[in-house]
């Protein structure tokens, strides 16, 4: 098996992964949704999704020993199997489902949600309950735009922040979560031909940079403290959601 040679896709890709692997470590996918969108700027965003899978496989297990015992089980109770409907929805529709439709959605979502935080003054000082309804409708988005585009980091923050976690409770809640979705995705995303030899080794040729990435992401997570925490998440949530608005827009006047 022979890796992507050209040094113009690592240029691309090891930033890219690098950024993925400090979400990984702790942040609730909020970086992670700029590693296929950087790739792609270099190659295919189909083979940038082939190729960002394993590598998310591997900071999820490192993650995992990380953050092992540190987890909100109600909270994940309430999101995975949602989210594993979301999942099935996306399979069964991905030959139908307009991405950049999708794209746009979640980012006008994840604008809406921070300009409510902001202008309404909507500062959570104390934690909300859970919601089933919420949960589920959340669960569910974030499994299926992580399926179609890699982008459920939206829709977890959109009922996670409201809980006002501890920094490392969030962050194993969410590294459990991405997890077990980037698991079952392998499966479909194995059976549509995402997998060829090309990308696993080009894979394989980034795990040290994904290794490093998320042991960086968890040892910020320790340090920062929880107010910051959260104005960071909610900063790259508007940066992010400002991105996937505009790629959506451009994809559906292309």
């Amino acid at each position: 098996m022979i890796p992507i040679t050209d040094p113009w896709f690592y240029a691309a890709a090891i930033p890219s992964v690098f950024l993925v692997g400090l979400s990984k470590g702790g942040f609730g996918g909020t970086f992670a949704m700029l590693g296929v969108p950087i790739m792609a700027l270099v190659i295919s965003p189909l083979q940038a999704a082939g190729i960002m899978l394993p590598i998310l496989i591997v900071m999820d297990i490192v993650a995992l020993i990380a953050y092992r015992g540190r987890a909100d089980w109600k909270t994940l109770s309430i999101l995975l199997p949602a989210a594993v409907m979301g999942i099935g929805i996306g399979w069964a529709t991905a030959a139908y489902v307009n991405d950049s439709f999708v794209i746009f959605l979640i980012g006008i979502m994840s604008l809406a949600f921070v300009a409510d935080y902001l202008f309404k003054q909507r500062k959570i000082t104390t934690a909300s309950g859970h919601n089933l309804p919420k949960g589920t409708f959340w669960g569910m988005m974030a499994g299926f735009t992580s399926f179609i585009s890699h982008t459920g980091g939206p829709p977890f923050q959109m009922y996670m922040l409201p809980l006002r976690m501890a920094p490392m409770l969030f962050a194993g809640t969410a590294v459990i979560f991405f997890a077990t979705v980037n698991a079952i995705k392998l499966v479909p995303y194995f059976l549509l031909g995402q997998f060829d030899a090309t990308n696993l080794s080009t894979s394989v040729t980034l795990f040290p940079v994904a290794l490093v990435a998320t042991l960086v992401g968890v040892w910020l997570v320790r340090i920062v403290k929880a107010e910051m925490f959260y104005a960071i998440i909610y900063i790259f949530m508007g940066v992010i959601g400002a991105k996937l608005t505009y790629d959506g827009i451009v994809g559906l006047l292309a």
